[in-house]
């Protein structure tokens, strides 16, 4: 695995780290799986941002329709959520083959998949870089404007982007009840301890697997009345979703999501569970989470 460390002055360090994509304080973590990204294409090497902080508070505040882009445990804000959208989203339409130039490649841009108050699609614009020689990036970035700004309009009015995809079956972003959850219990617990609750970390191993196979059973008789509990992500090239693990008697939220994924035409599997922070990060990739318990 391929890890790259973007700081919000978008200083970029390789590392190694598990696959996963996280954003932590004022760190932002991008995993990229090169089997099935088969590329480390960062927006960074793509374009130069004169004023970056500035201009994602512009399109978190004065652009885009109304969503929280910072966890609720943040006191400064600094729009983590979106940041890191952005980045991946970036890499999905390099990946797609989505980003439009024009035909002298002197202009270029990409559908960010948000829309303003007014339901127009959000555009990031980019220019050929005039001073190379300070930059190693090709582009530099103008703005992010809507559909209808006539700086997008004249120079690509016939060939606008398309948004990003993640899916071609639409029926993996709901939860069918009449398919068995066979969760692999060991795998879970070995390989996700650190993100346990505190108070079970220090649990012993037969403790611990009794609260988890409780709360497993707990969520799986939730799921099969209500399939709108399940929230999909995008990880990995493929449609997974998630369900809350709740450990903490007496709290109103979850403590982890669940990663389920399809296995065959009967049967979901369950391996590895997250962090509601890097739940949310991978599920808003696809759309805003309209979920009464996944929230940032």
């Amino acid at each position: 695995m391929q890890v790259y460390l973007q700081n919000l002055n978008t200083n970029v360090k390789e590392i190694d780290i598990e696959s996963s994509l996280i954003i932590d304080g004022s760190f932002l973590y991008i995993i990229i799986n090169p089997k099935n990204m088969a590329n480390n294409y960062k927006i960074f090497d793509f374009a130069f941002f004169p004023n970056y902080n500035d201009s994602i508070r512009f399109l978190a505040e004065n652009l885009a329709h109304n969503e929280q882009w910072d966890y609720s445990d943040t006191i400064i804000k600094k729009y983590s959520i979106l940041k890191g959208y952005l980045e991946y989203t970036y890499r999905r339409l390099k990946h797609e083959n989505k980003i439009a130039f024009t035909q002298n490649n002197e202009y270029a841009c990409f559908n960010t998949g948000l829309v303003t108050e007014n339901w127009e699609d959000i555009f990031a614009y980019f220019e050929k870089y005039k001073n190379p020689s300070t930059n190693n990036s090709p582009y530099c970035f103008k703005a992010f404007v809507k559909k209808s700004d006539n700086l997008l309009l004249m120079n690509f009015s016939e060939n606008l982007p398309d948004v990003a995809n993640y899916f071609e079956k639409p029926e993996l972003l709901i939860f069918n009840p009449k398919h068995e959850l066979i969760p692999d219990i060991d795998h879970i617990i070995k390989d996700n301890i650190s993100r346990f609750p505190a108070h079970l970390q220090g649990a012993d191993s037969a403790e611990l697997r009794r609260q988890l196979i409780g709360s497993i059973d707990e969520i799986k008789k939730k799921v099969r009345t209500n399939y709108k509990i399940a929230v999909p992500q995008f990880f990995k090239n493929k449609i997974q979703l998630l369900l809350p693990l709740c450990f903490t008697s007496g709290s109103p939220n979850p403590d982890l999501a669940l990663v389920v994924q399809k296995l065959n035409e009967t049967t979901y599997t369950a391996r590895t569970c997250l962090t509601l922070k890097m739940a949310y990060n991978n599920a808003r990739l696809i759309v805003k989470p309209e979920s009464n318990w996944l929230r940032p």
